[in-house]
């Protein structure tokens, strides 16, 4: 960790940061938690509401037996122990987007239970992080603190999101630096999307995490064994990994200061303002009694039996690590393009059809990362916005490995595919370029071109051998870029020696 706010790296060598996270992941249900309220980000303020997420007198909670399932696919995913019964609780606190005065959530009897995840530590080598657990739970509502013209004296609340089922995955304080938080977050929302249980997106609040960090000294650290941790103060719904990152660093740092100057750290909850790089005091934070915890009457004790389980575990799909190392071994794929195809599940779905068509899976995976992907970065289109159906991507890595149509060609032929909207096939049929693979064609026009550019074949003869590039770009040229380009190197190299 570089060195800021005055701290040398010295400093910075004598602390070690203890950090755990808590990630509040919203699930994909059509309805809410406890009510038949439609689950759908955005809508007129207060209109998904009903008495029941309005905590309104004798209305009673129904649990969403789809949110148990989705909770159930994430925690079995994430490796952890599924408790076959688990109780919901009353976490009693007052907040004004809050209307029952209590959050529905699990306290001592969660739904899953000991998961891991891996990461890489500083030193590269691969790390075990423990998940403690998983419970199910709802959201809150959402206080609106600006956009209005009263904004200064007034704060409006929306309870359309009040009820949304959520899961928080609560990890072990194994973290130790802010890269490690980082690739944690990044691995879990790839899992968490493959099993397709949230959008995880972070913009609209489908993916909050809180980080509770503390420092210590490493003498201390050490002394006291791996599991010690000092006070800690918990930065609270940040919305992107990057600015996690950033508040994770700034309040390790900010720690370390205060001790430095003979202060105390004080257990707090904090706000990140992304704008000035750091974090801001926010309230005192609560401990767990503080929330009076205590079964919730009104609903029963969630049972997942065992052939329940089993249905809701059909239903896992592959996970990344497990796709890429497969993918490595099945079609002899780099690690690298492995990892890029797996990171999206429709991506690596979308690979696995066509490398099962196609004449090459390797030339599928390098259309799909070198071609198809980058033009739909520039487009700023999702992949199933492509014009390049699954077909049209077989067609063109066939047409490219049997050396039908050239690596430009290819080019140019998907660049039309995007300008016009059209599939490869079609585009094809149109435009039929066609590669001169007849060597005694291209043979005619090598001698044609060495004919003309007596001063090049000296160069060559002379030892400049790099020069038959400029005989390769010449038949090109007479070609209009039909020459086979593999063909006509071993060609223009042959003609030469031999001129």
């Amino acid at each position: 960790m570089p060195a800021v706010a005055g701290l040398s790296p010295e400093t910075l060598a004598k602390y070690q940061a203890v950090i755990g996270l808590e990630v509040h992941v919203q699930l994909l249900t059509r309805s809410k938690a406890f009510c038949g309220c439609k689950n759908e980000y955005g809508g007129d303020p207060n209109t998904h509401t009903c008495p029941t997420c309005l905590g309104l007198p004798g209305a009673l909670p129904v649990l969403n037996r789809q949110a148990v399932e989705f909770a159930v696919l994430a925690s079995k995913a994430l490796g952890c122990t599924i408790n076959e019964r688990s109780i919901f609780a009353r976490k009693n606190y007052f907040y004004p987007d809050s209307p029952k005065g209590y959050q529905i959530s699990q306290f001592d009897k969660p739904l899953a239970e000991h998961g891991l995840m891996m990461v890489t530590d500083a030193e590269n080598n691969p790390k075990r992080i423990g998940i403690t657990r998983v419970h199910m739970e709802e959201d809150a509502g959402k206080s609106i603190h600006d956009g209005f013209a009263d904004s200064v004296t007034r704060t409006y609340i929306d309870l359309n999101r009040c009820g949304t089922p959520l899961i928080e995955i609560v990890s072990e304080p194994d973290l130790r630096s802010a890269e490690e938080v980082f690739e944690y977050l990044t691995k879990l929302k790839e899992i968490l999307l493959y099993t397709g249980v949230s959008d995880c997106n972070m913009e609209e609040g489908s993916l909050r995490c809180d980080a509770n960090v503390s420092v210590m000294l490493k003498s201390d650290w050490e002394a006291r064994g791996a599991a010690a941790y000092g006070t800690k103060a918990e930065v609270k719904n940040v919305n992107s990994f990057r600015f996690i990152r950033s508040a994770v660093e700034f309040e390790i740092e900010r720690q370390i200061s205060v001790i430095e100057e003979g202060g105390r750290v004080v257990q707090e909850s904090r706000l990140w303002n992304n704008a000035e790089g750091r974090t801001y005091s926010m309230r005192s934070k609560e401990q767990a009694h503080d929330y009076r915890y205590f079964p919730e009457p009104d609903l029963p004790a969630l049972v997942v039996g065992e052939q329940w389980l089993k249905d809701i575990l059909s239903n896992l799909p592959e996970l990344p690590e497990a796709r890429r190392a497969r993918l490595q071994s099945e079609y002899g794929l780099s690690a690298q393009d492995a990892a890029t195809l797996t990171t999206d599940r429709e991506l690596g779905d979308l690979f696995q059809q066509a490398a099962k068509l196609a004449k090459s899976p390797k030339r599928v995976a390098s259309i799909l990362l070198s071609e198809i992907t980058m033009r739909l970065r520039a487009g700023e289109l999702a992949l199933g916005q492509s014009p390049v159906s699954l077909d049209g991507l077989v067609l063109a890595s066939d047409l490219t490995e049997g050396g039908a149509i050239s690596s430009k060609q290819l080019k140019q032929l998907l660049d039309s595919c995007f300008a016009e909207g059209k599939d490869f096939g079609y585009i094809y049929d149109r435009d039929k370029p066609q590669q001169i693979s007849d060597s005694s064609a291209i043979e005619t026009m090598i001698d044609e071109v060495i004919a003309a550019n007596p001063a090049q074949v000296a160069q060559f003869k002379g030892g400049k051998r790099t020069v038959s590039a400029f005989f390769v770009g010449q038949v090109m040229k007479a070609s209009k870029g039909q020459a086979n380009p593999a063909l006509l190197n071993e060609l223009v190299l042959r003609k030469l020696d031999e001129a």
